[in-house]
C-alpha cells in the first residue's frame, strides 16, 4: 500500500501501518467464514516519525491513550474496501486530532436595547394573553 497522507506537510509512510485481517462475524455464509475482510489497521504514534513532538503530544492527548491508535472495518465483502475505509478514517481522526482548539468565549453581557426589546416583548406578550380572558374574569 502506498503512503499515508495526512496533510501537505504529513505523510504516515505505510510501513508505519501496521494490519491484521479476520473473518467478519455474523451470517453470511460459506464467503464470510472463509474470506478474511475486517480489516485492523493499527498505528503506533509514539513510535512513528511523521509527527513532530507538538503534534505527537496533541495525537496522544486526544487519540491514543496508550500510544496506539486502532481502526476496525468489516463494513464491506471487500478486503481491498474495508482497508481503504480503515485508511480514511485513520486519515480522519488524525486531522481531527491536530486541529487547534477553538478559541474561548468571551462572555458578553445583552446590549441595553437587546434587555429592551427583551421586555417589550414579553409585555406584548402579557398584553395578548390578557385579551384572551373571559371579559368578566378577575386573577
Amino acid at each position: 500500500m502506498d503512503d499515508l497522507k495526512i496533510s501537505e506537510t504529513i505523510t504516515i509512510p505505510a510501513g508505519e501501518l501496521g494490519w491484521t485481517f479476520s473473518p467478519t462475524g455474523g451470517p453470511g455464509g460459506q464467503h464470510a467464514n472463509r474470506s478474511s475482510t475486517r480489516a485492523e489497521l493499527r498505528f503506533d504514534v509514539v513510535a512513528s516519525r511523521a509527527f513532530e513532538d507538538a503534534d505527537r503530544q496533541r495525537i496522544l492527548s486526544r487519540l491514543a491513550a496508550h500510544g496506539t491508535v486502532t481502526v476496525i472495518v468489516d463494513e464491506t465483502r471487500s478486503q481491498w474496501r474495508n482497508r481503504q475505509i480503515a485508511r480514511q478514517r485513520l486519515a480522519d481522526r488524525i486531522r481531527e486530532a491536530l486541529k487547534p482548539d477553538p478559541p474561548r468565549r468571551r462572555a458578553t453581557k445583552p446590549s441595553r436595547a437587546a434587555r429592551r426589546r427583551r421586555v417589550d416583548e414579553k409585555k406584548a406578550r402579557s398584553r395578548t394573553k390578557s385579551l384572551r380572558k373571559r371579559p368578566g374574569a378577575e386573577d
